[in-house]
């Protein structure tokens, strides 16, 4: 069983890294292309801000073009604090945000992964509701309540849709990548 569980724990690792991976790819696309609400489809100008939509969408995801909104770059800026009391340069924040997300990734990964193996129930689902779990616990509360980024009711109900769908993404990635790399390894 123990065997069973690591192998688990290291294809969940695997597959974490790829699906932060496939994740970062939707977020950087999404803010890129923000979407139109259906009510201002008609209307050229917009009745919203294009550019304050893409810095919202920024701000809550790990974008790395705000390095000073993003959730990520602030977690690392706080861990060089604490452990080495150095201030990141934007250079470092440029690599220690990303390393962040794909090491948060990676361990999360890796649990559902043990998990998995010890109640197969938590595989239900194909990862969406690992994924639902992940955002409603970290961009939701856990974010939020340390300070790394604002309240969820300052964000538009298309940025949250947006943060849903990618954790969605890294769930099901990360289930189905899990899935087929226990068999290989």
């Amino acid at each position: 069983m123990a065997t069973h569980v690591l192998r688990g724990m290291a294809a969940g690792v695997l597959a974490g890294l790829a699906a932060s991976w496939a994740m970062n790819q939707f977020q950087q696309l999404r803010a890129q292309n923000p979407p139109r609400p259906a009510a201002d489809a008609g209307d050229p100008q917009g009745h919203d801000d294009p550019q304050e939509r893409k810095q919202e969408q920024q701000a809550l995801h790990q974008n790395p073009t705000d390095l000073d909104e993003n959730a990520t770059v602030k977690t690392a800026q706080r861990i060089s604090r604490k452990l080495f009391e150095h201030e990141l340069s934007d250079t470092e924040k440029q690599i220690a945000g990303p390393a962040v997300h794909y090491a948060y990734g990676a361990v999360v990964g890796g649990l559902y992964g043990g998990l998995a193996e010890l109640l197969p129930i938590t595989a239900a689902g194909l990862g969406m509701p690992f994924g639902f779990a992940l955002w409603l616990l970290g961009d939701e509360i856990a974010v939020p309540a340390l300070g790394l980024g604002k309240r969820p009711t300052e964000y538009s109900p298309e940025v949250h849709a947006d943060a849903l769908a990618a954790h969605f993404m890294y769930g099901v990635s990360t289930d189905m990548l899990r899935r087929v790399i226990k068999h290989v390894i």
